[in-house]
């Protein structure tokens, strides 16, 4: 049997290369002859760098950039091994992981360092660009990227407007003139995991605000400051970045259209990068998995794009999360697929990533245990 084995990470329990080894040897406990071929990825958040740069034999660069409450982190950005392509993972700089629960405002988180990234990527003979924009704390609809990047966003004074979904309100002028010219000889591609709009009910504010840390009042504000922002970009720029996918990353997805950008299917991208398709004919079964299976599952996250491609090829595939919830049965017309929690128990969520890895393992033998004895 041959089995690719591609997991996306369990987010605070480990990384996918981390859950597709446990994965592995899971099938190599019980099929000591199966053949293996791991693909970590992701779909546009924490660690998909490191699974395209880990792929393609690329390299990382390091550098010190603005954390999302202003203090200084240590972030990366990658290149591909072909060597023009680039790679930023906003949850590098601006990603939720950076923020103590207790600290968590989007009110205040900004995405200047995202910015610094992207710009210090510019200083590459680059062709293309891939930014990636899962995993964000942020909610200041890019506002600090474009200003990282050269645009000016001023107040009634003349002056920058400050970091955070707070200060959007304050915004009086923008300027795009001194954006990075660099920007416009590139393809750019923005991997995106939803497509919620920039507004409303359905957008970055009410749906994403209350994970960072927004309480109801909080939610208001951002919703108000963030329609004031668009509108006046929208006048600046003669451009609507109140599309789906513009609400991704607190709408960082709707500024990066402002640079050029193109906002795709996140794991599609992944997916076509590391040569996912050639892998998946030689596949009896595709194995995955992230950290949640939910009604959010079947709109571009890992293992739709996953399920929706061994559909087409008729490969059967196996997913495993550390919780199942109701919401993502559509999944199901995509694929011969079967969907499995790795929580054996009941238990604290401190105590389920903890046992992240071993859970895996053990849940993906049980399954792997009837698989021995059928054919696909």
């Amino acid at each position: 049997m041959r089995f690719l084995i591609a997991p996306d990470s369990f987010k605070e329990s480990m990384a996918a290369a981390d859950a597709a080894s446990a994965i592995q040897s899971a099938v190599l406990s019980v099929i000591p002859e199966a053949i293996t071929d791991l693909l970590p990825v992701g779909d546009g958040g924490e660690g998909t760098l490191e699974a395209l740069v880990h792929a393609t034999g690329g390299t990382r660069h390091y550098l010190t950039v603005t954390g999302p409450l202003g203090e200084p982190v240590e972030a990366c950005f990658g290149m591909l091994g072909d060597g023009v392509t680039a790679v930023v993972e906003m949850a590098q700089a601006s990603g939720l992981q950076l923020v103590a629960p207790r600290q968590r405002n989007p009110l205040k988180t900004t995405t200047y360092g995202t910015g610094e990234l992207i710009l210090a990527a510019l200083d590459y003979p680059l062709e293309r660009l891939i930014v990636m924009i899962g995993g964000s704390a942020t909610n200041d609809g890019g506002a600090g990227m474009l200003q990282a990047l050269g645009a000016s966003l001023s107040d009634s004074q003349g002056q920058a407007i400050g970091y955070g979904g707070g200060a959007l309100r304050d915004l009086k002028k923008a300027d795009f003139s001194s954006l990075d010219s660099r920007l416009s000889a590139l393809s750019i591609r923005v991997a995106c995991d939803v497509n919620n709009p920039l507004l409303g009910e359905r957008g970055a504010s009410h749906v994403f605000g209350p994970q960072k840390g927004a309480t109801a009042d909080r939610i208001e504000l951002l919703e108000a400051g963030m329609r004031h922002y668009s509108e006046v970009l929208s006048e600046s720029t003669g451009q609507s970045i109140d599309v789906p996918g513009a609400g991704a990353a607190g709408g960082l997805g709707g500024a990066l259209l402002l640079c050029g950008g193109t906002l795709m299917s996140g794991i599609d991208i992944v997916l076509d990068t590391l040569g996912f398709d050639d892998k998946l004919a030689a596949a009896d079964y595709v194995i995955t998995g992230e950290g949640r299976i939910d009604d959010q599952t079947p709109d571009g996250k890992v293992i739709a794009g996953i399920a929706r491609r061994a559909g087409a090829a008729g490969v059967p595939v196996l997913a495993f999360a550390g919780s199942v919830k109701p919401g993502y049965e559509d999944l199901y017309a995509l694929a011969k697929l079967s969907v499995h929690s790795i929580t054996p128990y009941p238990c604290t969520l401190e105590e389920a990533l903890r046992s992240g890895k071993s859970n895996l393992m053990h849940a993906a033998q049980n399954i792997i245990r009837l698989l021995q004895f059928t054919k696909p």
